[in-house]
Formats: C-alpha cells, sequence, structure tokens
C-alpha cells in the first residue's frame, strides 16, 4: 500500500533544479550508429537556452522519479541506510514513514466501510468518497512529505547517489517507467537536435524509402513467383530421382543376396585357416613354456647371487655406520673443547677489548695534547722564519745602503780631484 501512496503523490513532487547532471547511467544522447546518416541529427549538441531547459527539467524529473521509486526500498531498510542519510533525511523518511501507515490505516477503513471503489487503479484514490477529509488531508500530507524528502536528497546529494545506486531493489513497474521517460528523453534530444530543414529532408528522404519498399515488394513478388516455379521444377526432379533410388534398392537387394553366398565360402575358408594357424600357435605356446622356465631358473640363479652380494654389502654399510657414529662423537667432543677454549679466549677478548679502550682514550687525551704543541712549534717556526726572512731583508737594505754611500763617497772624490787638476790647469797656463 505504501507503494500505490507513493506513485500517487509523485505527480505533485516539486520541480526544484537538481544539482548536476542525471544519473551517471543516463547518456546525455543516446546514439545509434546506422548507415542512414541522413536520419542522424546535423548537431551533436543544444544551441538554444530553451532546449536545454527542457532536457534540463526532464533529467530532473528521471532524477526524482528514481529517487522517489526507492523510497519503499529505503523505508523497508531504514536502520541500514540510518548513518548514509544523516539525522535530518532519516528523520524525514521517518516521518513518511508514519504518514504512509495512517494512509494505509484509512485506506482500509474505507474499503471496510465500503466508500473506496474495489478494482480502483493504484493512486487514484480521488475517487473514494469521504465526507470527513480525511483522506484528501493524508494525500496532501504525504504529497509534502516527498517533495520535502527529495528537497533534502537534492542538499546531500552523496546520500541520492547512494539510494539511487541500489537500483536492483526497484519495483519492474518503476524500471519500466523509467525505460520509457529514459526512451522519451532520447526522442525528445533528438527532435530538439533536429531543425525544421532537417526535419523537411528526413521526410523527404522516408518518402524515397517507401517508394523504393513498394519497388522492392513488386520485385519481391515476381521472385516469389520464379521461386514457385523453381520448386515445381524441383519436385519433378525429385520424383525423378525417387524412382531411380526405387530401382538401385532392388539392384542393392539383389547384391546382398550374392554377397550372403560370397560371404559363406569366405567364412568356411576363415575357419579351415584359422585351425591351422591355430595348431601352429600352440606348439609355439609350448616352446614359449620352455623357454620361461629356463628363464625362470636363471632369474632363480640371479636372485641368489645378488642376495649374497646383498648380505657383504650390508656388512661394509654397517660398518661404515659405526665409522660415521664414531667420528661424530669424537667431533662432539673436539667441537665442546673448541667452544670451552673459544669462551676462554672470548672473556680474555673482552678484558683486552675494554684495557684496549682505555689506552684509546688516553692515546686520544694525548694526541690532543701533542697536536696542540705541535700546532705551537709550527707557529714559533713561522714566527722564527717571519724574523730571519725580515733580518735578511734588513741585512740587504743595509748592505745596499752601505754600497750605494761608498759609491756616493767615491764619487764626491773622484769629482774633488777633477777640480783640483782643472785648477791647476789654469795656474800654469
Amino acid at each position: 500500500m505504501a507503494t500505490k501512496v507513493l506513485s500517487s503523490s509523485h505527480d505533485s513532487v516539486d520541480r526544484s533544479p537538481v544539482s548536476g547532471s542525471p544519473v551517471n547511467r543516463i547518456s546525455p544522447r543516446m546514439t545509434i550508429k546506422t548507415p542512414l546518416k541522413i536520419l542522424d541529427p546535423g548537431r551533436s549538441k543544444l544551441t538554444t537556452v530553451e532546449t536545454k531547459r527542457i532536457i534540463s527539467v526532464l533529467d530532473d524529473t528521471i532524477i526524482k522519479v528514481e529517487l522517489v521509486t526507492m523510497f519503499s526500498h529505503v523505508l523497508e531498510n531504514l536502520e541500514d541506510f540510518s548513518i548514509m542519510l544523516g539525522q535530518e533525511l532519516w528523520g524525514a523518511l521517518k516521518e513518511h514513514l508514519r504518514l504512509s501507515n495512517n494512509m494505509e490505516a484509512v485506506v482500509a477503513r474505507l474499503e471496510k466501510e465500503g466508500l473506496l471503489l474495489k478494482g480502483i487503479a493504484k493512486g487514484n484514490l480521488f475517487a473514494a468518497e469521504d465526507e470527513s477529509g480525511q483522506l484528501h488531508l493524508h494525500v496532501e500530507g504525504l504529497k509534502s512529505s516527498v517533495r520535502n524528502i527529495v528537497r533534502l536528497f537534492n542538499m546531500n546529494p552523496i546520500a541520492g547517489r547512494a539510494v539511487r545506486d541500489t537500483a536492483f531493489a526497484r519495483s519492474p513497474t518503476a524500471d519500466i517507467l523509467l525505460r520509457g521517460l529514459l526512451a522519451l528523453r532520447k526522442f525528445l534530444f533528438e527532435m530538439l537536435l533536429t531543425t525544421p530543414l532537417e526535419e523537411k529532408e528526413k521526410m523527404k528522404f522516408m518518402q524515397e524509402i517507401a517508394l523504393r519498399d513498394r519497388k522492392n515488394m513488386e520485385m519481391v513478388a515476381a521472385l516469389e513467383d520464379e521461386l514457385a516455379s523453381a520448386i515445381h521444377s524441383r519436385d519433378e526432379e525429385i520424383s525423378k530421382k525417387n524412382t531411380s533410388i526405387r530401382e538401385l534398392k532392388t539392384h542393392l537387394h539383389n547384391l546382398a543376396k550374392f554377397s550372403d553366398n560370397q560371404i559363406q565360402r569366405t567364412r568356411a575358408e576363415v575357419e579351415k585357416q584359422q585351425k591351422g594357424e591355430l595348431r601352429s600357435s600352440q606348439a609355439k605356446c609350448a616352446k614359449m613354456l620352455q623357454d620361461i622356465q629356463q628363464l625362470r631358473a636363471q632369474l632363480n640363479a640371479l636372485i641368489a647371487e645378488n642376495r649374497e652380494s646383498e648380505f657383504t654389502l650390508r656388512k661394509k654399510k654397517y660398518k661404515v655406520e659405526i665409522e660415521i657414529e664414531n667420528w661424530i662423537q669424537k667431533y662432539d667432543i673436539e667441537m665442546i673443547e673448541k667452544q670451552e677454549e673459544l669462551e676462554e679466549i672470548d672473556v680474555v677478548y673482552k678484558v683486552e677489548k675494554a684495557q684496549l679502550e682505555e689506552l684509546r682514550e688516553k692515546f686520544a687525551i694525548l694526541d690532543e695534547e701533542f697536536s696542540q704543541i705541535q700546532e705551537e712549534r709550527r707557529l714559533k717556526q713561522e714566527q722564527r722564519e717571519k724574523a730571519e726572512k725580515e733580518l735578511a731583508i734588513l741585512a740587504r737594505a743595509a748592505t745596499l745602503i752601505q754600497a750605494l754611500w761608498k759609491g756616493y763617497l767615491v764619487r764626491s772624490l773622484l769629482r774633488t780631484k777633477r777640480r783640483r787638476k782643472g785648477r791647476g790647469k789654469k795656474v800654469r797656463k
């Protein structure tokens, strides 16, 4: 009864836009590949705002129908959907379930009182006589509840998608309705893509197809006549062949009688040959039995010889196993001694390692001190070399100054001597 009420209130669902496009499984344009390209629309997309609005309204309607047709399944499994739907949607669906139950109670009461006609179509509850008007109020309440639930699903697209994904639980009648809406959308989409000029071309093309169809029908009628005549000639030929087949069967019957006599003679000859071969095979079998006895004696001798060799080998194997066991025991004893020795060495190693760590720490301290001493020596050596270089530079400068000074004194003495010589020559004159 809940599905009856839901289907009756679907016509009054509000036309609020649904976010996004139709369900993913609804293709925006279901193109059919056909060799008659002229029947396909010339465009692949809608260009005008009006056509887009028409398709959008139809897509919204399909989504709402998908949601509304799943209400019964959701209400039956409301506890399973509680986490997915959220508190607000769950409360709205709970209220819708309460209204549906009340509606069922009212309809049952009207049927009991004889005010509701039996056999009435699903969803057509308005023909029932109810002076109190309760039925009308319940119908309006269910309509408002459906509008509210669809609005909440529009606000929660994840929950709407999850509900639509459970399409396996939809009733067959709802599937038929959805398929019809999808077919309507496809037809309407193609009609909106087709221009008046393309429509005229399609009509012209369809007329040409109809004319060709009439011609083809006439050709088919002529071919059917030819086929009838061909069938008649084939039947005549078949009757002739049946006559020849009967004659051949008679000939085959005669051949069968002749072959029976031939078979009897052949069977007698085969029996004679079989008896001769049986005697020869008996002789061969006796010879083979004698050979088998000889081979069996040889086999017994080989078995006795192999047993003796096996006994000898078993003795050798026993000795080898005893030797291996002794070696294993010896190996275990040696390994125990080695392990004890290894443990003693490990103790000594740990002690020496601890001493080595202490020496390393002392060496690190001494190495650091030695590095500092080396660094101080290096600095002193650098200072000494620097002082020696400065002293060498000063000595070289002093030597150079002394040489210059001596040169200057020599040149001064030479000048004075020259001047004196010049004055003496002037006095002599």
